[in-house]
């Protein structure tokens, strides 16, 4: 079953995404609108030390949680920035770190029924200190998971990248 896109009309856009209604035309003749948000990428990062799993701990006012364990994250910048690059940026602004081997695991869609992102997940090892000016409105406690801790903190966690991260490390490293 094909389909086409035969329309696209913007109707907001902001600093991160935008929202836009689409039409498609399928194979058979049918056509449906879409409401689609946009969003340039991301990456997630699994920081391993050898011993710990470097984590966030950060509010996400979007869904009214005050502290969300998560891997560090962060989008793609708009100029073209590829996704190790982003990687790397974002290591260091979050946690303070830089690292030697990166391995890029897998890409993914956090939401393909409504949402464009796509979410490159990298392996940062032998991690070195490495500091860069983070955003001014993040509030970011680092959090150093011991790697015998996984299981034990794979079920509470409730955001889906740092899900998929720590399960791929989990099941595909060998941990």
């Amino acid at each position: 079953m094909g389909f086409e896109r035969i329309a696209s009309e913007q109707i907001w856009q902001g600093q991160i995404g935008g929202v836009r209604v689409d039409t498609f035309r399928y194979d058979g003749g049918e056509e449906a609108k879409r409401e689609i948000v946009s969003h340039p990428g991301a990456v997630t990062v699994v920081p391993f030390d050898g011993e710990r799993i470097w984590m966030v701990r950060q509010p996400r006012e979007p869904v009214g949680e005050q502290s969300l364990l998560e891997l560090p994250a962060g989008k793609l910048e708009g100029d073209g920035e590829e996704p190790e690059e982003t990687a790397r940026r974002e290591l260091a602004e979050e946690i303070g770190k830089g690292a030697r081997s990166w391995r890029h695991l897998v890409s993914f869609y956090n939401s393909p029924g409504l949402l464009t992102e796509e979410n490159h997940l990298f392996l940062a090892e032998d991690l070195y200190d490495e500091s860069r000016e983070a955003e001014e409105n993040e509030r970011i406690e680092i959090v150093e998971l011991p790697v015998e801790r996984l299981d034990e903190t794979i079920p509470q966690l409730r955001d889906a990248k740092t899900l998929v991260g720590l399960l791929w490390f989990s099941a595909f490293l060998g941990q």
